[in-house]
């Protein structure tokens, strides 16, 4: 198991990350998974033993019992050097002040997550989703008073756009406020979308990047084929709609592109479609989850495949998106000057113009 730096951070974490949106089963949440303390506990066990050092879970998974049950089973003196992360936002009761990014909800968040994981402190607590009604001062202040008082190690966002991080760390630079140290974003061969800007902010920035669903809620799996139903016990054929699909035609080219790789390979679609995202630039880490040994196993083997350069030109190629406004015109006219950063997007399209 590779450890990348957690962004500009002191922290090292692997570059898989366990997460636990099917332990619990409660609310929503029933139609990802409902992994009780037992075999939950033989997940954790299987990935800790692969070298995983990082778990992900939110307050809002399963009406916090996904936070529960992990506190069953590694609350306490931690073991291996084992990380813990976790988030809020989201609404956690009836009232007006049980959701958001307030003072107040998060602060009386934390100490919640806190007491279902029982432990003293979270190793990267990050807001879950953006807030557009709270002032960015009163979050990053709430997230910095909990860093001092010893609850949290570092902090991080999640779902945020672009401008919403920079302004997050502007305030965070004129205040003196603990700055965000990761994201955590939905990313895959379909969706690439976080190459526009989440991507390149990241690395002008120097946040880490945590890839949440990077499987595209099994969609790139290799189980989901062209003209066929979702199969029984699947995430789609329990009617989960996450992520959205816009053009199905170059979803089913990527899946058989995955598909036609693996079976070179001797690997699964899956395990390709995991080692492409661990390649690209920026990406620290990909959160994988499942309902059995036989997934996570699957699933924690693409640590160690490395694809050629063909295959993930191959995949590129398959996969590319066409360059929205202003980047075609950076494309088209300022490719003599352009940043690391930059590039991350815009090359595959200079490579192609010149081809």
């Amino acid at each position: 198991m590779e450890y990348r730096q957690l962004g500009r951070s002191g922290l090292k974490i692997s570059t898989l990350t366990i997460g636990t949106m099917t332990f619990g089963g409660k609310g929503w949440a029933k139609k990802v998974g409902d992994l009780g303390v037992s075999e939950s506990r033989r997940l954790i066990d299987l990935c800790i033993d692969a070298g995983v050092n990082l778990i992900d879970t939110a307050d809002v998974y399963s009406e916090g019992a996904s936070e529960e049950i992990l506190g069953e089973i590694v609350g306490g003196p931690r073991k291996n050097g084992l990380l813990i992360a976790t988030k809020a936002r989201f609404p956690m009761g009836s009232g007006p002040n049980d959701a958001g990014l307030s003072r107040h909800h998060l602060i009386q968040g934390c100490e919640a997550s806190l007491r279902r994981l029982k432990t003293d402190v979270i190793d990267l607590y990050q807001v879950h989703e953006w807030d557009g009604l709270t002032p960015l001062e009163e979050t990053m202040e709430a997230l910095d008073t909990l860093v001092r008082q010893g609850k949290v190690r570092y902090i991080g966002c999640s779902n945020f756009a672009a401008w919403h991080i920079m302004k997050a760390l502007g305030v965070s630079e004129r205040h003196g406020f603990q700055r965000f140290v990761s994201q955590q974003i939905h990313y895959t061969l379909e969706a690439r979308d976080a190459e526009s800007e989440l991507l390149p902010v990241s690395i002008d920035q120097g946040l880490g990047v945590l890839v949440w669903s990077p499987l595209a809620g099994g969609l790139l799996s290799g189980k989901h084929r062209r003209n066929q139903a979702a199969p029984e016990g699947t995430r789609q054929f329990a009617g989960w709609t996450e992520p959205p699909i816009r053009d199905e035609d170059r979803l089913w080219n990527i899946v058989e592109a995955l598909v036609a790789i693996g079976e070179d390979r001797g690997v699964s679609a899956a395990q390709v479609a995991l080692a492409w995202l661990l390649g690209r630039k920026s990406v620290t880490s990909l959160i994988i989850g499942g309902r059995t040994e036989e997934q996570f196993k699957d699933n924690l083997a693409a640590a160690d495949l490395v694809l050629s350069s063909e295959e993930r030109q191959r995949l590129d190629n398959v996969s590319l998106q066409p360059l929205a406004y202003p980047f075609w015109h950076q494309c088209n006219t300022a490719s003599d000057r352009l940043s690391e950063a930059d590039l991350l997007l815009i090359s595959p399209h200079l490579a192609k113009n010149r081809s």
